[in-house]
């Protein structure tokens, strides 16, 4: 109940920054300039949906970390996209058990996970917090759960990124839609297309409107 009301009051907050491109969330930051657009767009897709060599955790998992990462960092906006696109994944592709999991990651907590996305989720959590943190039995006891070199990179990644992205959109004070619905339509065409995929330009968000990148 305390996320939600914190939700809601994130709603009512407007952008701090001026000459802000009035959309939602990192669209903000992605439509400052074309190449920015095109490479913050590209990193999420390196990190969240093109093929790693030698990972073995899936889709919908690199998208709860990155959930969890923004639950962490206190980011609705991505906290909650990053929920609808893991959600979206796993109606498209399998998995669609865990997606009450994914209130978990919301409040901080592991709870429900297998003992190796346990482990990945504490990676994130600790690089997020402080890098220097992070020790070599934090990443033992990883492997040790069955994670591989690249399932750990890919933690670290996720970790290092979206605490990126949650500063882009909480620095810019950019507007958080107050309902988590909106950010469905927009997570359908992730799930199928990726991040740089076909997406309809996002209109300008109104007073009192909330809409998602």
């Amino acid at each position: 109940m305390a996320r939600e009301v914190e939700r809601q009051q994130r709603a009512q907050e407007g952008p701090i920054v001026g000459s802000l491109p009035d959309v939602p969330g990192i669209g903000a930051a992605m439509r400052l300039t074309p190449l920015i657009g095109v490479h913050l767009r590209g990193l999420a897709d390196q990190a969240l949906v093109e093929p790693y060599p030698g990972a073995t955790i899936t889709r919908a998992q690199r998208e709860m970390l990155a959930t969890a990462v923004s639950a962490a960092n206190d980011c609705f906006f991505c906290m909650d996209s990053h929920a609808a696109h893991a959600t979206a994944v796993m109606e498209r592709e399998g998995g669609i058990e865990q997606v009450a999991l994914l209130d978990t990651l919301k409040i901080g907590s592991s709870d429900g996970f297998d003992p190796k996305m346990t482990a990945l989720l504490h990676i994130a959590r600790t690089v997020r917090r402080d890098p220097r943190a992070l020790s070599q039995a934090d990443t033992d006891a990883a492997s040790a759960a069955g994670a591989s070199d690249a399932d750990i990179q890919l933690a670290i990644l996720i970790s290092a990124a979206f605490s990126m992205y949650n500063r882009l959109v909480d620095g810019f004070r950019a507007r958080t839609p107050a309902d988590v619905g909106m950010y469905s339509a927009r997570a359908g065409e992730i799930a199928e297309h990726g991040y740089s995929g076909p997406s309809p330009q996002a209109p300008p968000v109104a007073a009192g409107s909330r809409g998602a990148d």
